[in-house]
């Protein structure tokens, strides 16, 4: 089977096609032949050695996929050979056939796209556990999304609507805000054209969001935490921007708000069966027709460094997906 391969921390030009032994599945452990793989954030980071999570190498990147069971280890009770499955990897989705633990699946529902699949769990996961456990956000709270066109910012919007938030949308071009007007954001701030904090300030009458979904970071961070209301809670996503901001002590004071940090892989193994009941209520939604992902760029296996392009050059609207098998 052919796989991506990290041999060398560096840019996603240094990664290499190669042939590798294909995996066995034994205990719980679930043989997957990968039809297509979601591309995150944490992907440019990890073939760098810049994530927290650092793989043995060689390794294949790529932390979620689509595609179809082939083999299950002796211990597995939910899935067999042939079913159609998504999930989670943290990294070798970029393969052929890769063994995925069979408490991070999830079944495929019918009607759904393996590239919506593959765009599906890391995205709703990370932001209905934001929005969900870590915000507590109740509706008729606002909501601002930092960077929201990109994968997680549109998941945030969908589901910042169906939870009953009023939904702002900050991003830096009409044609990205265009992108989450679709998705049922309510307010639009181009923080090019406009101060982040003022426009914040005009759209909620001068009295700050309670909740902001950052997933940018750099300098966005503290101008969105001087927009926040009282009790608001900023939720620490990532720093898409590159720069880990050093956010002054005495704005949470002032603003009696909390600065919450968001670790959703960390939950996921920390707290399986909450996690689990989220990835229910997800499908739910999904066949309600509340959420629907949106894949702006499917790349064949082959041009895998241009789809982890997309991403390091901010380019993506919505998620970006590479083929993997037929």
């Amino acid at each position: 089977m052919k796989a991506i391969l990290c041999k060398e921390y560096g840019p996603a030009e240094n990664l290499v096609i190669e042939d590798v032994p294909s995996p066995e599945a034994k205990g719980r452990g679930v043989k997957v032949r990968v039809k297509a793989a979601g591309l995150n954030f944490p992907d440019t980071l990890i073939i760098e050695g810049k994530y927290q999570l650092k793989p043995a190498m060689p390794f294949s990147p790529g932390g979620e996929l689509s595609g179809e069971v082939i083999a299950t280890g002796d211990k597995v009770t939910r899935f067999k050979a042939g079913d159609r499955v998504a999930g989670l990897t943290g990294y070798g989705a970029f393969a052929e056939e890769v063994i995925v633990p069979e408490h991070n699946l999830l079944p495929i529902p019918e009607g759904m796209s393996d590239e919506k699949a593959a765009a599906f769990t890391m995205v709703y996961g990370t932001s209905y556990y934001a929005l969900k456990q870590r915000a507590n956000i109740q509706p008729g709270e606002s909501l601002l999304v930092l960077g929201a066109s990109g994968g997680v910012g549109l998941a945030t919007v969908e589901l910042g609507k169906a939870m009953g938030a009023r939904v702002i949308a900050a991003a830096s071009s009409a044609a990205k805000l265009e992108v989450a007007k679709a998705a049922g954001a309510d307010e639009l701030i181009n923080y090019t054209q406009e101060p982040l904090k003022d426009a914040v300030k005009r759209l909620t009458s001068s009295k700050g969001v309670d909740v902001i979904y950052d997933p940018v970071g750099g300098d966005f961070t503290e101008q969105a935490l001087r927009a926040m209301a009282w009790n608001g809670r900023h939720l620490i996503i990532g720093f898409a921007a590159g720069e880990i901001p050093r956010i002054p002590a005495n704005l949470p004071l002032l603003k009696g708000c909390s600065v919450v940090g968001v670790f959703w892989g960390s939950f996921t193994q920390r707290e399986p069966e909450a996690s689990a009941q989220n990835m229910m209520e997800l499908m739910k939604l999904y066949a309600a027709g509340k959420i629907d992902p949106k894949v702006s760029e499917v790349y064949e296996f082959e041009d895998y460094a241009k789809a982890l392009g997309a991403l390091t050059e901010r380019r993506a609207t919505g998620k970006v997906v590479l083929k993997v098998g037929s």
